[in-house]
């Protein structure tokens, strides 16, 4: 392994304190190269309303290069992960992060609308594409690092702080695009990502090691302690790769299917605010803000809960309910509101706003909560030494959603407007209900829970 000859000098003693006190610099790398690139993959959808004028682009066309930032980062993520488990997630994580920061820098210098030259759909879409293709390397190299350095017992937290960086680097995205986008154009929205993904390839260049005690075998998650509170047992990792591994596969898909009404509000929420609820900039950025905002705080807590309880299966069952639930009652608020618009909004107008703004953040919250619990599912039943491949995956099945979404709502717009595409979205999220493995019940009652450990 790379970081060999970097502990080579270094005592037992000194070594074993790296890896218990490093682990948190590894993990504070992990979140912030998810941050970086997901303030792009989620922060420039943000932006549609000024992507639709600044590119001269209709809902079909908008629907495609937003779509186009999923399908390369859906094509490129199994790649990647393999690449990650053969070379290591440090030299995945630096090219991915440096190479991303390249394609960032080449879309500001030349794939940003002026007065004099509008690029065309061809390009931006191209350009968002490459953009994804290279940033799907952060996601299964850094969630690697994560597992590497942190045990069973408390891998749900790290990961779903990790993955708290996904609705935080969005968030953020979506507070500053948006202003950056109308006031200085695309070229600094294309910059700031840029500088983003620069900056946090220098810490990984500083802090990302494998663990000093890390083993490529079962053994490495075999020996791990499962949290006392948890009582779940630890699965070896299995002889069979992730890829043919049937429950790695329920997980990733019925993750990939509830990411359905979860990217409907990040891909299409800001057009349904301004041209449905007609939201100012401020509201929409603050809305969009407010939705990352709670996701980010939901998935901490929810890998902490999920830890104690050891039952993450049943959390995400339970989050598909709720989520389909969620976006059901948007879906008929929408249509009722649609048939007395006028009335509504001439009338009720600040109180019009606020019930729909509420009900965006709420689904969107919903749909957004169970990421880290899914993660960490994945790459327990994987095991470290594959956990790149297993998250891979799982991230393979997100952003082909990613890619599938925006390109499906615009027909549906058409054909029944936005009552269609929520109960669409709330119909995707009860259909993972089934598709998410099942909780193993114990024969004993009084037995901890090992919903974590079996297939």
């Amino acid at each position: 392994m790379e970081h060999q000859a970097g502990v080579s000098g270094l005592s037992g003693v000194e070594s074993g304190v790296r890896s218990a006190g490093h682990r948190w610099k590894v993990l504070g790398v992990g979140f912030a190269a998810n941050a970086s690139f997901s303030a792009a993959f989620s922060g420039i959808p943000t932006t549609a309303v000024f992507l639709r004028s600044g590119y001269h682009l209709g809902n079909d066309g908008l629907g495609l290069v937003l779509g186009m930032l999923g399908l390369g980062i859906a094509v490129s993520e199994l790649p990647w992960g393999l690449l990650t488990d053969r070379w290591g997630d440090r030299r995945v994580l630096l090219l991915g992060l440096l190479a991303t920061a390249a394609a960032l820098a080449g879309l500001a210098v030349f794939a940003s609308p002026s007065a004099a030259h509008v690029p065309g759909v061809t390009t931006l879409a191209l350009g968002l594409l490459l953009v994804g293709l290279l940033g799907g390397s952060v996601n299964g190299s850094s969630g690697r690092a994560v597992m590497a350095w942190f045990r069973e017992g408390e891998r749900g937290l790290a990961m779903s702080i990790r993955q708290t960086a996904v609705p935080a680097g969005g968030g953020l995205g979506a507070l500053l695009l948006p202003m950056l986008a109308a006031k200085g154009g695309f070229v600094s929205v294309y910059a700031l990502l840029a500088a983003g993904c620069a900056v946090t390839a220098g810490f990984a260049w500083c802090w990302l090691h494998e663990p000093a005690n890390a083993v490529s075998d079962a053994k490495n998650d075999a020996s791990y302690p499962s949290s006392s509170r948890a009582g779940a047992a630890v699965p070896a990792a299995p002889a069979v790769s992730p890829l043919r591994d049937i429950g790695i596969w329920r997980v990733a898909l019925g993750a990939g299917v509830l990411c359905v009404p979860q990217l409907a509000i990040v891909t299409f929420g800001t057009v349904f605010l301004h041209d449905f609820i007609h939201a100012g900039v401020l509201g929409i950025s603050v809305t969009m803000a407010a939705v990352q905002t709670g996701a980010a705080l939901a998935r901490v807590w929810s890998g902490g809960w999920t830890d104690r309880r050891g039952n993450r299966r049943a959390y995400m069952r339970a989050c598909s309910m709720l989520t389909a639930l969620l976006f059901a009652a948007l879906a008929l608020a929408t249509g009722v509101a649609g048939h007395h618009h006028a009335a509504f909004t001439t009338a009720f107008t600040t109180a019009f706003t606020t019930a729909f703004a509420l009900m965006v953040i709420a689904g969107g919250v919903s749909a957004s909560a169970w990421h880290g619990v899914a993660f960490t599912e994945m790459a327990t039943l994987a095991g470290t030494s594959r956990a790149g491949t297993a998250l891979a995956i799982g991230n393979t099945c997100l952003f082909l959603t990613l890619f599938v979404t925006p390109l499906v709502i615009p027909p549906l717009l058409s054909l029944g407007s936005w009552p269609m595409v929520w109960a669409v979205a709330s119909v995707c999220a009860l259909v993972a209900l089934p598709v998410f493995p099942r909780a193993v019940r114990q024969r004993e009652r009084g037995a901890p829970r090992t919903c974590d450990a079996t297939r």
